[in-house]
């Protein structure tokens, strides 16, 4: 099984996927994200645009997620934000057609909250000023103008199952999608500390540079 994790960017997807994968035994994590960055890393500055706009990306991210959903047992968990019905065809729908069952969760979110969430990223900022490098007001990044966008496309009947995190705890929202894949997560034993420092762990292995 494929469970493909959706919702705009700060939307809790990475920390929703990690925290279903420490509490499914078996379970991988394959983020299309890296690919993006691979492949933007690989052309020069000025030229780059959202990377899912290149063909070799969906290409790529389909091969990837059919190879390793048919050579694992574990479930998939895929963590991305994709809001174009066209590229979600071409990924998802190829996958389907491909014989995996993969099921879609969209998370959802407030506009001011998504906003809030992408403002409190601020170790990345932190990292990009040590290196030199120019930070662009939060609410002018591509991110936060992206926003809009994600909600308004995520909300639509293709893009569900829906669920709204602004007021669920992490692992009541992990608790939900395992449900209704028929899933059976571990306990979660966490403390408060002991969630807020995996949060924090999580989100500071996904900081980007570049």
């Amino acid at each position: 099984m494929i469970v493909w994790i959706n919702g705009a960017f700060g939307g809790g997807k990475t920390h929703t996927a990690h925290e279903i994968h420490r509490r499914l035994p078996g379970s991988v994590i394959c983020d299309p994200e890296f690919a993006g960055f691979g492949l933007n890393r690989m052309i020069p500055r000025a030229l780059r645009g959202d990377f899912q706009d290149l063909p070799v990306w969906r290409t790529s991210v389909h091969h990837v997620l059919d190879m390793v959903a048919s050579r694992t047992d574990g479930v998939v968990l895929v963590p991305m934000t994709l809001v174009s019905p066209r590229y979600f065809s071409e990924i998802v729908g190829r996958l389907r057609s491909d014989g995996h069952e993969v099921r879609h969760f969209s998370l959802l979110a407030p506009r001011e909250v998504v906003l809030r969430r992408l403002s409190e990223r601020v170790f990345g900022h932190a990292f990009q000023l040590l290196r030199g490098g120019r930070i662009t007001p939060r609410r002018e990044s591509w991110a936060a103008r992206k926003v809009d966008l994600c909600l308004s496309q995520l909300r639509k009947p293709e893009f569900a199952e829906h669920i709204w995190n602004d007021k669920t705890p992490l692992p009541a929202v992990a608790d939900k999608i395992a449900s209704s894949c028929g899933l059976t997560l571990t306990p979660n034993t966490d403390s408060a500390l002991r969630a807020q420092l995996r949060r924090a762990t999580v989100g500071i292995k996904h900081i980007r540079l570049d």
